[in-house]
């Protein structure tokens, strides 16, 4: 053990390498339930595609106005919001992977989001909330036989990562003109990355069981703002229906980031044997690329709505600590994201039948990962439908509706890569299932109220 290269170690700390799990071998993860590709840049990026409502139309919005949940998808939409209105969502995640030889499942639970959004004026409006920005969550394990011409050895390769990024924003809303909202969002970006490669080696005299296991370990903390702006146009093309045309611009930002990185030693028990510090306050950032995202949507201002987003992100400039492909070492590529969605209420002032002012909501998207194999584009497709439930209790000056919001999907492949080596190296599909449960409440604030 003496004789490994850490720097390697380091450079080798790649996806392909956590995706080439052996069988039985995927390992238990948190958050996300193990997402190898989390490793991915910052991990899992949010993409800006909204709360419940949004999830439930497949992840469009950018141009469909809504009075009751809050618009933060694209912050110009905040202008319609009539009544002041608190929104908090939950998810959970059931999740299985699959290699060509292998599966695992997995599942999780987590707060979603918080948001607050107030009317301040006729043609104002503002809100603050709190919501995920990216999420890191992996573990695999590789185990490979016959190693150094020794036919009983045994080399064990582990891949550890946990943490994430969470964004605390303001965004305001302001009509300019009839028809034409503006909005712009502040952001407070905060979090930490752990990231663990490992390992040991098995010989014919000394178990693997027994080894005792080498580990590259590196934490990064990022701290920093990030700018969004919005745009929403709403015109009519008859008396009866409406269209929408929205645009969202995430800023290119510079996360600045704190990181530290040792050598550690555990013996069989995971007892530190000793450890060794490489790096401890190292001053870097990470460029996470501008995301520009653009929809159309059409409505008839009562009680249905359709709508059509499309995003694109150019990951092939992200860079962290100056490396290309960020803390990964692996070159990233542009992501695109189209995605259709829509709702319809029955009838919204139904008093006999409840079930006719429930919101019922559909969508399909299809999205690239920013990860090439072997160039090979890899997809995440997905469908999804949701609810809205209107509590009975509802009354002109304040109402709790309570959304659900479901997501089926499958992301990567179970391709088998040939390397340049001769070696195989295998990709890993996930298939998921997403809920998220939303409560939000409307209440008119600042009305004087009358006793009669």
């Amino acid at each position: 053990m003496s004789q490994l290269n850490f720097a390697g170690l380091a450079g080798g700390f790649s996806l392909l390498g956590l995706l080439a799990a052996t069988p039985g071998a995927l390992g238990q993860g948190q958050g996300l339930g193990n997402s190898p590709y989390s490793r991915l840049g910052l991990g899992d990026a949010s993409q800006n595609l909204g709360g419940v409502r949004q999830m439930g139309m497949g992840g469009t919005g950018v141009a469909a106005p809504n009075g009751t949940n809050v618009n933060e998808l694209n912050p110009a939409l905040l202008y319609y919001t009539n009544r002041t209105t608190f929104e908090a969502g939950y998810t959970g995640q059931f999740k299985t992977l699959r290699n060509n030889v292998s599966s695992q499942r997995t599942g999780t639970g987590t707060l979603g989001y918080i948001a607050l959004a107030v009317p301040i004026s006729r043609s104002w409006a503002g809100a603050i909330g709190l919501k995920p920005y990216s999420t890191v969550d992996y573990e695999s394990k590789t185990v490979n036989n016959g190693v150094s011409n020794d036919p009983d050895a045994q080399l064990e390769r582990q891949y550890l990562g946990d943490g994430g990024l969470a964004e605390a924003y303001m965004s305001h809303a302001v009509r300019v003109r009839k028809n034409l909202v503006v909005g712009v969002s502040a952001a407070y970006v905060f979090g930490s990355i752990n990231q663990q490669a490992s390992t040991r080696v098995g010989t014919a005299t000394l178990p693997l069981a027994l080894a005792s296991r080498s580990i590259y370990e590196q934490q990064v903390r990022y701290t920093d703002f990030t700018f969004r702006s919005g745009l929403h146009y709403r015109g009519k093309l008859n008396d009866k229906l409406n269209y929408n045309v929205g645009g969202v611009y995430s800023f290119q930002s510079q996360l600045n980031g704190d990181r530290s990185t040792n050598i550690l030693r555990e013996d069989a028990g995971g007892a530190l044997i000793n450890a060794s510090v490489l790096s401890s306050g190292e001053k870097g950032k990470a460029r996470v690329p501008a995301l520009s995202q653009v929809g159309i949507s059409f409505d008839n201002n009562r009680n249905w709505s359709l709508n059509l987003d499309g995003s694109r992100q150019q990951w092939s400039r992200f860079k962290s600590f100056g490396q290309e492909g960020g803390l990964s070492n692996i070159a990233l590529s542009d992501i695109y994201r189209g995605s259709m969605g829509g709702e319809f209420t029955p009838d919204p002032t139904s008093v006999d039948n409840y079930f006719k002012r429930v919101t019922y909501r559909a969508g399909l998207s299809v999205a690239q990962l920013p990860y090439r194999p072997g160039g090979n584009v890899l997809l995440d497709r997905a469908v999804s439908w949701g609810f809205g439930l209107p509590l009975p209790s509802a009354s002109a000056l304040d109402a709790t509706t309570v959304s659900l919001g479901f997501t089926y999907g499958r992301r990567g492949n179970t391709d088998v890569l040939v390397q340049s080596d001769g070696s195989n190296e295998r990709n890993v599909q996930e298939s998921y299932i997403r809920m998220q449960l939303g409560v939000t409440l409307n209440n008119r604030w600042f009305i004087k109220r009358r006793i009669e």
